[in-house]
């Protein structure tokens, strides 16, 4: 799905991002992170502390968080019987057993070939080539359970920006995920802790839930200078009933949906059907870049995104380019933490009628 009112380069979307910008590990405590807040049809931006996010919403309003749980999805191990190494990244299972996946070195593995990991705990045979240089794999773990198996054996997924190991497996989730099945964090949601969950339910604020299991299409390097060329990998998601609902009663008594993160946003915008949120459950390859028409989104909390990457782009279609990317050039001046583990931002559809919202401390600067 597609919407845009000329070609597009995907130079338009890059920026210098310096190595030192880029956070290596979260806040302690998560909450501690910094909020830049863009007003979208102003342009103001302010200075905040994520702790500050609950004075955004009103009570009237509902947010929508991707529920996602990554699962120990990156695998080391052997090629047999050379006995070269070879590492395979899951992205998502097809049907039981048989797993998308990225391998390296790519090259060298072939249909037909015979991984081992684990120690020979877990095998996998290489049965096809998928679109975007892809294989898949059908795994089996003997006697043992599978998933079991790929819990004991398989190391939680890092972005290749991240040099530095997790201190603790947990950094790298969310605090309310529960549904398996993704590759990557949904990174919006790993600033929220239980005392600002509690903030919001304090407020009034109404939390509903949809899934969408990340895998090749969030992380896919765009390579094609004309952005509308790119093909989106498809990643499963969920809009349940009680979620349309949600956002339905919110609609009615003059609140906002608030996407907590990009993949949020596309999976509410991939329900959107026909100028109305339907429940849905199912893959997507939705591709969100501006002159994309926002259907079921009035405001979007999300992280600070790689140049030339499709997150930006859909930050973009959001914000305003220029405004994001100027944005984003402020906050590389006022020191902000970029990327997976850095500091958050939030967009505004439309300015907000509460004057509470406008109130509070501004960070110093």
């Amino acid at each position: 799905m597609v919407c845009a009112p000329s070609t597009m380069l995907l130079s338009d979307f890059d920026y210098d991002l310096p190595a030192e910008m880029i956070a290596q590990e979260p806040v302690r405590p998560r909450d501690h992170s910094r909020l830049l807040v863009l007003h979208r049809e102003s342009g103001a931006i302010e200075h905040r502390r994520f702790l500050d996010f609950p004075d955004y919403l009103r009570a009237e309003d509902v947010a929508v968080f991707n529920d996602t749980r990554v699962f120990p999805a990156r695998l080391k191990g052997r090629r047999e019987p050379s006995g070269a190494a070879v590492e395979a990244l899951l992205l998502r299972e097809v049907e039981p057993g048989v797993w998308e996946a990225l391998v390296r070195p790519g090259r060298r593995v072939r249909i037909g070939d015979e991984l081992s990991f684990g120690g020979g705990e877990l095998r996998a045979q290489v049965v096809e080539r998928t679109a975007g240089g892809g294989r898949l794999l059908k795994l089996s773990a003997g006697e043992e359970d599978l998933e079991k198996a790929l819990e004991e054996i398989g190391e939680t997924p890092l972005p290749p920006y991240i040099h530095r190991p997790l201190k603790r497996p947990e950094d790298y989730q969310t605090m309310y995920a529960r549904r398996r099945g993704s590759s990557a964090a949904p990174t919006a949601g790993l600033h929220f802790t239980p005392r600002a969950m509690r903030a919001l339910a304090e407020r009034g604020v109404g939390i509903a839930w949809v899934t969408l299991h990340i895998g090749l299409a969030t992380f896919r390097p765009m390579r094609e200078e004309e952005v509308e060329r790119h093909q989106m990998h498809r990643e499963w998601c969920s809009v349940p009933a009680e979620t349309v609902t949600a956002i339905e009663q919110a609609r009615a008594r003059g609140g906002r949906c608030i996407a907590i993160g990009t993949t949020t946003a596309r999976t509410l915008e991939a329900a959107s059907r026909g100028g109305s949120l339907q429940p849905f459950e199912g893959e997507t390859d939705i591709f969100i870049m501006p002159g994309h028409r926002f259907q079921a989104i009035d405001a979007l909390l999300t992280n600070f995104h790689m140049p030339r990457s499709t997150l930006l782009l859909l930050t973009c279609a959001f914000g305003g380019r220029e405004r994001v990317l100027a944005a984003y050039r402020e906050a590389m001046r006022e020191g902000y933490r970029f990327l997976s583990f850095g500091d958050a931002m939030l967009i505004h559809r439309r300015e907000l009628e509460d004057p509470r919202a406008t109130q509070g401390r501004l960070l110093s600067r």
